[in-house]
């Protein structure tokens, strides 16, 4: 279909008044329909909303990929149906831990799927340099409050996380003066100790 043959149908069908221009923008990626307009999308082009989403990011495109209206999925997590909207329009989710394990369970997102979505990449960055510079123990609830994984899992990721990073510092340390920056791995592994836990834990 033409773009001019996919503004009509949207027209005709769904009342949108969308301009075959716009529907370029859309398909090179340069805007993004909103809610109503990628449902009636759906529509016209024979498809589910979730095909046509690449990959899903964002809480709305998650959900939408699911095929679920904003109430529905505020109700199986527990929220108020404003509150949620408010918190996927800001791409900030302040659900406890038992909202977050329902959120994951119903989007089925895997656990770094659900920190991505859930726009809480660098807050987990921080918690696990803090983990493994520190005593890792402390920090076991903090992530396990973020993220639905096994205790006991997590526990034996931010261990090794920890001895990982303990052992690069040792490692510098006895190379004494035969290198001028001998905090370089260290750093290192902190730049990318995201990756690290996801290496680890299976995310």
């Amino acid at each position: 279909m033409a773009p001019g043959h996919v503004a009509y149908g949207l027209r005709a069908q769904y009342g949108l008044h969308v301009s075959p221009d716009t529907v370029m923008a859309w398909e090179r990626g340069l805007a993004t329909p909103g809610t109503r307009e990628l449902t009636a999308l759906a529509g016209v082009l024979w498809c589910s909303p979730g095909e046509l989403l690449a990959d899903a990011t964002t809480l709305r495109e998650h959900r939408i990929a699911r095929g679920m209206a904003p109430d529905d999925l505020a109700r199986r997590v527990g929220l108020d149906t404003a509150v949620y909207q408010r918190m996927e329009e800001s791409g900030r989710w302040r659900g406890n831990e038992r909202q977050t394990a329902a959120l994951a369970e119903t989007l089925r997102l895997t656990p770094r799927a659900l920190l991505a979505a859930t726009g809480r990449d660098e807050e987990l960055a921080e918690l696990l340099r803090s983990a493994v510079t520190a005593r890792w123990q402390a920090y076991v609830r903090p992530v396990g409050k973020m993220l639905p994984l096994d205790r006991g899992h997590l526990e034996a990721v931010l261990q090794r996380l920890h001895a990982d990073y303990q052992s690069r510092m040792m490692a510098t340390l006895s190379w004494g003066e035969t290198s001028r920056d001998t905090g370089e791995p260290g750093r290192d592994f902190l730049e990318s100790i995201v990756d690290h836990f996801w290496a680890l834990s299976g995310g």
